[in-house]
This record gives C-alpha cells, structure tokens and sequence, in this order.
C-alpha cells in the first residue's frame, strides 16, 4: 500500500470544480495584480480569525520580513526565538539587519519555552517571534506577559497554525502582528506562494500595506522602502475557495491524530504528540518522538509509507548563523529533538485503511 506524506490530487477533487470557475473570474476580469478577490480573501480571513486586519504578501517568509520591518526592528535591535523551526523565520530578522537570539524550546510541545526567554532579554531585545509549531499554538498567555512586562513587541509566525487556538482565542489575534503562509503543503495551501500579516493595530495595517508595494503611498512617492510583495490574484481566488472547506479539513486531521494517539501510544520507543490541555492543535503535522528513527524512516519508506524529519539541524548551528557564536550543546532540548522527530501522514483524505497500514507498519518495526 502507498501512503504519500501528503496528497494534493486527493485534497483538490472535491473543490476544483469551484476554483476554476473562480479562476475563470479572474481571467474574464484580467486584473491580475491586487484584483478584487485579493480584498475579499483578506477580508474573509479577517472575519475567519477575529482580527481587524488582513494584508496579503507573496509568501509566508515576506509576511515575516514585512512584519519586522513594519515594527522598524533592524540593525542593532535582537529578536528573541525558537531555534526550533523552519528557517524562514530566522532568516527574516537577518534580513532586516536585526539579530535573532535563539531560546531552547519545550520538550513536550516542541514550542518556544517561554521559562527561559527573561534570560534571553537585553537592552537590545525588540521584539520575542513564537512559533505555532506543527500546527500547536505557542504559550502565547505566558508569552505576552513577558512582553508587556519588557515592553516588547509580539510577532506571531503562524505558517503552519491557522486555526489552531490557545484558550479558545484563536492564533495571529495575541501579539502586534500574526504571519500566516499559504505555501501548497499548508493546512490551507494555495497554488503556488502565498502569505499575509494579520493584526488588530490600524496603523500598522496601513503600513503594512505599503510595504508591501515597494513602500508607496500615493503612486510613485515612497516614505519607506518595502518590498514587491503582492498577493497574487490567481491565488487569493483559489484560497478564497479553499477556506470555506478549512473547518472540514482541520476536524479530519485531528480525527486522524485521534487514531494515530489511540493505535500508537502503548508502543515503546516513541512518543505521541503531546497537545496542552489549553491548546486546540490543526496538526500541519502529526510528530513523532522516536527511538532509533533513521532506521524506522527508512523503513517506513521501504513499505511505501511518506514520512519526513523537521528539522534535522536547529537554527543556532546552521552554518549561515555562525557568526552568532552558538555552539552545540546550547539548546539541548532542540538539538536533542532534531534528532528523535519523525512526522507522518496526517492529511484529512486519508483513508483508515491507510492509517491501519501506517500505525501496523511502525508496530511491526518496534515490535519485528
């Protein structure tokens, strides 16, 4: 049996006849750039999540690099995060001349570990970036109590946590400003690069969108420099489809996970996810803790079964960070972690035959 990491034909059967008629929208218009379904996506996410404002960029990694620089965070400024995560999210304080400042993460929901970000504040620090890993959202009551207490600024990288919630608030509505990607293998995935900044804070709306077309306001006249970093068109029509079906979705996945935990939780050699109780999770991915995990990926691989490893090097030892002066050894949690996490097939299409094979094929592994 085969049972891919992902399946995107599985996902867009039941919505395709919608979507091309929204493209063929698109196309009878020929407004390609910033036409009308850009606006109604942004404002159908707005009313989706509770959050004032809705801003539409190329992809997750410019909604990061425009959320920074919307917050004038750059040279000589720190940002503290997780180490944890993918590389997006550190290379986008880079980018803006600012410093990340890598925090150990939480063993169990592989998120920020916000007892140890204090230790982390200097006179520099600006700003503290969380991550809503896997699909989790961060401790983002904890979180922003620092924050307020240092009086820092919040940005919440949400690229795989839309719809996830922490004492029933749902994820981008805590901090100054919330970053959301819609690249394909997202919960919600566009057609290709997509992304969006979501906050409460008007100015920073306003902001935000000139940025996002090289910092202009009006036509030709520039107060900041900003990016050419525009949703496209095509592909606010298709997510504008898809988020009608994202409630559906992320119930299967957790009803999926449901499965996994109930087949796989009395296995020893691995750990099921571990979900706060204050927390309701979307899992983007369903992750594993495992004993002996290059041998049971490959063998996993072997019988047909996708899996994948993120992330195999945490951010502090990237080589492209090494002039930071982290060693290995720093954060032990992390480092421990990328090298025992393995995540499977969690997409709601697949089918229980499909998860039995996924949940027999690892049992015979541990238990030959």
């Amino acid at each position: 049996m085969n049972v891919p990491m992902l399946d995107l034909k599985a996902q867009y059967v039941p919505v395709m006849g919608r979507i091309k008629e929204a493209l063929e929208g698109v196309f009878a218009e020929h407004q390609y750039i910033m036409g009308p379904p850009v606006k109604e996506f942004e404002n159908k996410m707005a009313d989706y999540l509770g959050i004032k404002n809705a801003i539409g960029c190329a992809s997750g990694t410019d909604a990061l690099v425009l959320a920074i620089k919307a917050l004038e965070i750059g040279e000589g400024d720190e940002i503290i995060t997780t180490p944890f995560t993918f590389f997006a999210t550190a290379s986008s304080i880079s980018r803006n001349n600012a410093t990340p400042v890598f925090v150990d993460i939480d063993p169990l929901t592989f998120n920020l570990d916000p007892d140890k970000i204090e230790a982390a504040i200097t006179e520099k620090t600006k700003a503290i970036l969380p991550v809503h890993l896997f699909g989790q959202c961060a401790d983002m009551d904890s979180i922003m109590a620092i924050a307020q207490k240092y009086n820092l600024k919040v940005i919440e990288d949400n690229a795989q946590g839309i719809g996830c919630t922490w004492n029933g608030k749902m994820s981008c509505a805590f901090g100054d400003i919330g970053t959301l990607s819609f690249f394909p293998s997202k919960n919600l995935g566009a057609m290709g690069d997509a992304g969006m900044c979501m906050t409460n804070d008007d100015d920073l709306a306003f902001k935000l969108r000139q940025l996002r077309v090289h910092g202009e306001n009006p036509k030709y006249y520039h107060k900041w420099i900003g990016l050419n970093s525009r949703l496209d068109t095509l592909q606010a029509a298709v997510l504008g489809v898809k988020l009608d079906f994202l409630e559906t979705w992320s119930k299967g996945r957790r009803a999926n996970a449901d499965f996994y935990n109930s087949h796989l939780k009395n296995i020893p050699g691995i750990r099921i996810p571990h979900i706060d109780s204050r927390a309701v999770s979307i899992y983007n991915q369903y992750t594993l803790v495992c004993e002996k995990r290059d041998e049971l990926m490959a063998y996993l691989k072997s019988k047909g079964i996708g899996c994948a490893v993120y992330y195999p090097l945490p951010l502090h030892l990237q080589e492209c960070f090494s002039s930071l002066g982290y060693k290995k050894g720093d954060m032990p949690v992390a480092e421990e972690l990328s090298l025992k996490v393995l995540s499977i097939p969690i997409y709601p299409e697949l089918t229980d035959e499909q998860k039995q094979y996924v949940c027999e094929t690892i049992t015979n592994f541990y238990f030959g």
